[in-house]
């Protein structure tokens, strides 16, 4: 134990240590009876095989050092009078978070069945990691949480975004050692760069080394401390160390640091706000080290388990079968002194509640671990103050995305006072062309600024850092603490995040089934700068899968639109950012784009989430001949093109003109809530006709959706196959086969009787592909026919 554990003056009482003393042991207590006990709960007779799980899950192994942060955090809680959040980032601390909820009684509160006596601390224990039970991490389920256990990586992001636009609220986050290796946590560090001490809360992360992950050690608890202090105060941070495995001496310094911690928030906070200081503060962190598996047994079947990668899930594994882990499981249990922490009813004694706060304040009760309880209204303005005029299809051009920004910038106006708007991306908001927000609300920045540098501001609340790890983060925070925003990315990368919003997801659709659970302002992307207008970037910046993706999950929780022009991104737009408990995914184009519907029409179509456009088609009242469908603006303009070129060239065939907007429509209604009936698909699409379907993405997704329908032999799909490169913007709808001559050839090879008599039809499109491949490489740029092209409908 280093000399400075054991000599500071002590900042507790003799009673204050004892009742801090006794709150955590009785919480490992409760942390160890979830992982093992079945029955017997308080040891009221000597511990049987029957009295113990079948299946032993769980992880002891960080669970007494977050049931110390949890017991210290009561204490300051209450004596500081704090409104207060914790994240917990270490994996699988489910048993100590679990524990303390029900200390507190806020567990009991939320599951009436679960009592604080002898029969609920039963059903807390049965109830963990069993079947019809709860998950081992902490989870959607856990009282105070906002963070998934499973979600190595994205603690301390989450922590930030809960923090911003909470000026009275202190975050604590604990950072797993072997989450602080991942990549994700290593650039969430800079978030101090980003978060206001005037209109924000506070973070204080919490390091917690003990030492090992699974079975490796970890990074940062093999560094030297005076390594580490260099490492955290690059990040911009002042260390405060806690370490130790006496249990009187840490909570001493478990306590002072708490207090020392907190003070400087204090401090830093009362200099912003009072004082008008505008100098990056230096945020405190603690470094808390204690043994891995603290307080379990110190060896199993002669081999160290304390303080080693032993003790991470189960440490004594055979507890039904071998006799000795049996005693060593009852000897470990004792080893708290039960008596003293229950009474004879199972209840906590006094001293053992002594340091937990009251109502609201208690860390499973905080309203903003629900935050749905604190959501409001977003503002959102009438969208005819932004639509964009068409008096017919086609005649005018706009890019859709800026004309969405200036819908942004009024509602970030809008929510100025109130703060509870924030638009996050990695750099790309001017890219966007989202950056009419600036007017309302410049990027937040907390670190140096030059002269030439533009729209920083520190009490900004556009949030724009290159890592989309953090942005994710920072704005699943933000919602899940009751507030709303939009993730703007470039459609390629929004992959990095795949992970993350698989676990939202997971998330969300979970909630739905807690009804105490509040609803939430869903998670909105905007994928933008995409795969058919990547063109100067190239093949590293084309790829549209991240749909696909999405609509693998939770078809409940998940919503994918692909609006054709301006108005209909508004309309998607407005519909999303007024939604609860989804994630939306919304792909349009930054790129002049054709004016199609009016906004009138746009919000009919997209209620509808796809429909025919008479105006486009050929059908005259009659049944179509083929199906011209398409989802995504470029696919839109090439099959509107294609209609052109087909009612130009070849007139006799009827062709009807399909746009889909919301691609879960082409899902059966029974597999997703916006589902089509095959009653509905058949009379869209037809049963028996040639549909040629232009996609924005990869076209085995509209397969997948659609391969139960009646005519989906009929069914012929145009889109993205992988093939990129740095090239003109038409040739990469040339190159994947998705371009208007390829869609008339597809027509002409698909509706009966047409292969002879529009052969030389066929043969001029094939030429224009061909000129069009000549054209390109002697002027680099596209056939004046293409690049000049209107809707003359």
């Amino acid at each position: 134990m280093p000399a400075d554990t054991q000599q500071a003056p002590g900042v507790l009482t003799d009673e204050e240590l004892n009742a801090l003393d006794a709150h955590w042991r009785a919480a490992n207590y409760l942390a160890v009876g979830q992982i093992y006990l079945v029955a017997n709960p308080l040891l009221t007779e000597p511990l049987r095989p029957e009295h113990v799980k079948p299946r032993l899950l769980g992880h002891w192994g960080t669970s007494p050092g977050l049931n110390l942060v949890h017991t210290h955090l009561n204490r300051v809680i209450k004596t500081r009078g704090l409104d207060a959040l914790c994240v917990w980032g270490p994996g699988h601390g489910g048993p100590a978070v679990l524990a303390n909820s029900w200390l507190e009684g806020s567990y009991t509160e939320t599951y009436p069945d679960i009592t604080r006596d002898a029969d609920g601390m039963a059903r807390l224990f049965k109830q963990f990691s069993f079947p019809g039970g709860v998950p081992s991490h902490v989870a959607p389920e856990t009282p105070g949480s906002i963070h998934e256990g499973g979600e190595l990586g994205y603690a301390l992001s989450h922590a930030y975004g809960a923090a911003l636009d909470n000026p009275g609220l202190v975050v604590t986050c604990v950072i797993g050692d072997g989450e602080a290796e991942t990549g994700p946590l290593a650039a969430s560090w800079h978030s101090n760069k980003f978060l206001d001490p005037v209109h924000d809360g506070a973070v204080l992360p919490v390091l917690h080394l003990n030492g090992y992950k699974i079975a490796n050690p970890t990074v940062l608890a093999r560094l030297p401390e005076s390594e580490l202090d260099e490492l955290l105060r690059g990040y911009g941070h002042d260390p405060v160390h806690v370490t130790g495995d006496d249990p009187a001496a840490v909570h001493q310094a478990m306590a002072r640091a708490m207090d020392t911690a907190l003070d400087r928030v204090a401090a830093i906070q009362r200099a912003a706000r009072e004082d008008g200081a505008t100098e990056r503060p230096r945020w405190p962190v603690i470094v808390l080290r204690t043994p891995k598996g603290w307080t379990g047994p110190a060896e199993v079947d002669g081999l160290p388990v304390e303080g080693t990668w032993r003790a991470h899930q189960v440490p004594l594994a055979a507890v039904r079968d071998n006799p000795e882990h049996l005693r060593q499981l009852e000897a470990w249990l004792r080893s708290y002194r039960p008596e003293e922490l229950f009474d004879e009813h199972g209840s906590p004694r006094p001293q053992v509640l002594d340091c937990v706060p009251d109502g609201a304040r208690r860390l499973g009760a905080t309203p903003h671990a629900n935050g749905g309880l604190l959501l409001r209204e977003l503002p959102l303005p009438p969208l005819e103050k932004y639509a964009v005029p068409v008096d017919k299809p086609g005649a005018t051009l706009h890019e859709p995305t800026r004309v969405l920004g200036q819908l942004l910038e009024d509602v970030m106006r809008n929510t100025a006072d109130r703060r509870d708007f924030r638009l996050v991306g990695p750099d790309e908001t001017a890219s966007n062309r989202l950056q009419a927000v600036y007017a309302a609300s410049g990027k937040a920045w907390q670190a140096d600024t030059l002269d030439v540098d533009e729209h920083l501001d520190r009490h900004g609340r556009v949030m724009e850092i290159l890592s989309e790890h953090t942005c994710q983060g920072w704005l699943e925070g933000y919602l899940l603490t009751g507030r709303h925003g939009l993730f703007s990315c470039y459609e390629a990368f929004v992959h990095i995040v795949d992970s993350m919003v698989n676990q939202h997801t997971k998330w969300l659709r979970v909630t739905r089934r807690l009804p105490w659970r509040a609803p939430i302002a869903s998670l909105n992307y905007l994928l933008t700068s995409h795969v058919w207008r990547q063109d100067h970037n190239g093949f590293s910046h084309q790829d549209p899968g991240f749909v696909d993706h999405i609509l693998n999950k939770s078809p409940e929780a998940v919503r994918v639109y692909l609006p054709p022009d301006a108005n209909t991104l508004l309309s998607v737009a407005d519909h999303a950012l007024r939604s609860r408990d989804y994630v939306n995914v919304i792909v349009a184009g930054k790129q002049p784009c054709f004016d199609w519907l009016s906004m009138e029409q746009a919000r009919v179509h997209c209620a509808r989430g796809a429909g025919i456009w008479d105006w486009a088609g050929s059908e005259s009242g009659g049944e179509p001949d083929v199906v011209l469908a398409c989802a995504g603006d470029v696919p839109t303009q090439e099959v509107l093109a294609a209609a052109q070129l087909l009612r130009r060239h070849l007139p006799e065939p009827a062709v009807r003109v399909v746009n889909v907007v919301d691609i879960a429509r082409l899902m059966p209604s029974e597999e997703h809530p916006h589902g089509m009936s095959d009653f509905e698909y058949d009379g869209l699409f037809t049963p028996d006709k040639p549909v040629i379907f232009a996609y924005h993405g990869y076209p085995w997704l509209i397969h997948r959706l659609a391969y139960r329908r009646t005519g989906h032999p009929h069914l012929h799909v145009r889109g993205y196959k992988e093939i990129g490169t740095t090239t003109t913007p038409f040739d990469m709808v040339v190159r994947n086969d998705l371009d208007r001559y390829r869609l008339v050839m597809d027509v002409i090879d698909r509706v009966p009787g047409l292969a002879v008599r529009a052969a030389a039809v066929r043969q001029r499109m094939e030429d224009a592909r061909l000129r069009h491949h000549d054209w390109i490489r002697v002027h680099g740029t596209d056939l004046p026919e293409v690049a000049d092209w209107s809707w003359d409908g």
